[in-house]
């Protein structure tokens, strides 16, 4: 390679550092600082330092490997330190003697972050782990590792280190089954059981490849066949579809979430933290075998695995009430396309050149055609055109299209909240639900409770015991069919009347709404926008404005508007923060920030992500402040928006946008100021507490 990551200059062997985390992070950052490979030692101590309390990065068989990202740092770099005392870095089994810094620069290339995880899928072999403890100088560390990051063009006979887990040198993790877990896995119906594994850390650099290897020791031991996709800093290669379809059960190994988790419904899940896969490995291929034949037996165990307590219980361990609102975002995720693509529709149908604000005083006649006299209906071709002319059409064919799509919003609401809880047969059960829905009067209300009930009920119609001719039928014709029949009756007879009475209390109480109340409301939307970007909270805020959207009327659209403005800011407030204070945001946060202007602008909340993720204790409270302000001050001027997205790029569907403009203004401003603020307090905390810590660093 053209650089070596480690150098003689970066290995002390057989050293005291001190007793602490922080002395030997800080001795080895000096170390880094003196072969210049970061300008600023204090600077990457102190990102290691903040990595290694979110999770200490002590492993089994004495080993620690503290790492992060830093500005400071010119090359991606590794620092080797063999200790004559040992340190607790938090390992299961006691302190550690080999250490090692591994540092990356904030924006480090992909070739780089392949090197840094060759090594670290490197120390869970046993034989490298003891040639290290064995190598009498600096210049044979410096060749291990190389050996380890660059292996040669043929394969080295390296088979022996998962068949021989006890090596002298490297305890085993400390595991109550793993003894019992070197013999093969056997399922009960003699099938080779089949794994597939998702491994992620935050940092993508170490604990996301050590984890992968870790459990793949183990499944060889216990003669598993085993896949795994790493979600880490270097290229992710996807599970093929056909593997997803084969395996028995899924390990999912993360500190983070799992990119594409969706491929694998209905497979029973065993999930925990990245250092469990390390510490236990044995342990969890064996609790995946299990949830092979019981899914009953799948596990999700809280946090890293060390100290949560594990929950058993259906669908990965997953609760009943986390199962429903699991249920309603699919619903919502499938209903959001409709929403974006009706409402755009009908908002182009008011430009002036076009139909106008006036449009939607025509009516859709049930061949979706307007049949108010002043505009043009539908069946007219363009060689046929009325009186209002080319311009009139066209928004009256805009207006129509886009009123159908909004009105499927209910069935796929609610067909798609079936199901995320049935699978495929619930689908149409569902549509039924949300079709009745409409028809009752029951709207979005009546389509999330219909959805829900289609969807258990179809879940239950598929345990029932048929003899095996019919179980052929079960998916195509007897669940749709018992489904449908089932949820069709219960809204009409039982649920209909009443979800529709509470869908007219609520639609009369916003429309009643004023002066405080009204802004209550839009403090209390702003709040929810911002708090998870996205998320679940972000999507019902949205999901209540929209369904406003489609009845109509004065208050939804200013619920719309409120919530359009709140979810703005995030992104707009973070891109100005990194302009005052640029020192303030590393590298790829600047770069971001950039990009964030145009997803701001566009009411994309997911703009504000990346910075929410590494710093959310500080970003999030700050982005709440701001949209909160915007939702009231929103309400406060009555704005009404007519379309579902858009963001600046729909002023013209408001009637008041540059109140909206003032409005989004305060917001972003405020969240910007809160931010910097947060985040200079916290710095110049961080940096003192971490100079007095770095005192102790021997010279």
């Amino acid at each position: 390679m053209s650089e070596q990551i480690i150098t003689t200059q970066t290995v002390r062997l057989d050293i005291d550092a001190g007793a602490e985390p922080a002395a030997v992070i800080g001795y080895l950052a000096d170390a880094l600082a003196d072969a210049g490979r970061t300008t600023d030692a204090t600077d990457l101590a102190r990102g290691a330092l903040e990595r290694e309390a979110k999770s200490a990065t002590g492993l089994p068989g004495g080993i620690a490997i503290p790492h992060a990202r830093a500005e400071s740092v010119t090359a991606a770099s590794l620092a080797m330190a063999r200790l004559s005392q040992k340190v607790d870095f938090g390992a299961p089994d006691g302190p550690a003697d080999l250490v090692f810094l591994i540092a990356a620069p904030a924006g480090g290339a992909s070739e780089h972050m392949k090197l840094l995880s060759s090594l670290a899928r490197s120390l869970v072999r046993p034989d490298f782990v003891a040639a290290l403890r064995a190598a009498e100088s600096d210049e044979r560390v410096v060749e291990l590792v190389d050996e380890a990051i660059n292996p040669p063009a043929t394969p080295a006979p390296t088979a022996a280190a998962p068949t021989t887990p006890a090596a002298p040198t490297t305890p085993a993790a400390p595991t109550t089954p793993a003894a019992a877990s070197t013999t093969p896995i056997a399922s009960p119906t003699d099938k080779r059981p089949s794994i597939v594994a998702i491994t992620a850390c935050p940092t993508g650099i170490a604990h996301t490849y050590m984890a992968a290897d870790a459990l793949k020791y183990a499944a060889e031991r216990a003669d598993v066949d085993f896949h795994v996709e790493t979600q880490g800093s270097s290229a992710t290669t996807a599970f093929d579809p056909s593997v997803i379809a084969d395996a028995d059960a899924v390990i999912f190994a993360t500190d983070v979430g799992v990119k594409g988790k969706e491929r694998f419904h209905g497979k029973p899940v065993i999930s925990s933290g990245v250092k469990r896969a390390i510490n236990e490995p044995d342990t969890m291929i064996a609790e995946a075998v299990a949830a092979s034949t019981d899914p009953r037996a799948a596990v999700v165990t809280a946090g890293d695995g060390d100290t949560g307590a594990d929950r058993s219980g259906e669908a990965g361990g997953v609760g009943l009430g986390k199962q429903t609102q699991q249920a309603l975002m699919t619903g919502v995720s499938y209903m959001i396309p409709f929403v974006a693509a009706g409402g755009l529709l009908i908002a182009l149908a008011f430009l002036p050149f076009l139909g106008g604000y006036e449009i939607a005083n025509g009516t859709l006649d049930t061949s979706g055609a307007l049949n108010d006299g002043q505009f043009i209906a539908l069946n007219n071709s363009l060689w046929d055109l009325p009186a209002g002319g080319l311009g009139q059409y066209i928004g009256a064919v805009l207006f129509a299209v886009g009123g159908l799509a909004m009105s499927m919003l209910v069935p796929v609401l609610a067909g798609y909240i079936s199901f995320a809880i049935a699978d495929r047969p619930g689908i149409a059960p569902g549509f039924v639900a949300g079709l009745v829905s409409v028809a009752v009067g029951a709207s979005f209300i009546g389509g999330l409770v219909g959805g829900l009930i289609a969807g258990v009920a179809c879940l239950w119609i598929s345990r029932l015991p048929l003899p095996q001719w019919a179980r052929g039928l079960m998916p195509v014709v007897i669940i749709p069919l018992l489904g449908s029949l089932i949820i069709g009756v219960l809204l009409y007879m039982l649920l209909g009347k009443p979800l529709a009475w509470v869908t007219e209390q609520m639609t009369e109480g916003l429309n009643s709404m004023s002066g405080g109340s009204a802004i209550a409301l839009g403090i209390v939307l702003g709040l929810m926008m911002c708090f998870d970007l996205g998320g679940p909270v972000n999507k019902a805020a949205y999901l209540f404005a929209t369904a406003g959207l489609a009845i109509g009327g004065t208050a939804q659209l200013e619920i719309m508007a409120a919530v359009m403005c709140a979810g703005m800011v995030p992104p707009l407030a973070l891109a100005l923060a990194t302009v005052l204070r640029p020192r303030l945001f590393t590298e790829p946060e600047r770069e971001n920030g950039k990009a964030a202007w145009l997803l701001g602008a566009s009411f994309i909340s997911e703009g504000a992500i990346p910075f929410a993720a590494t710093d959310p204790f500080r970003v999030i409270p700050s982005m709440m402040a701001g949209g909160a302000l915007s939702g009231a001050l929103v309400m406060a001027f009555g704005v009404t928006q007519r379309a579902p997205h858009g963001g600046i790029f729909v002023f013209f569907t408001m009637n008041h946008w540059y109140l909206f403009l003032i409005a989004l203004a305060a917001g972003t401003v405020l969240s910007a100021i809160l931010v910097i603020v947060a985040k200079q307090w916290h710095t110049e905390r961080d940096r003192a507490t971490v100079v007095s810590e770095l005192e102790t660093v021997p010279a």
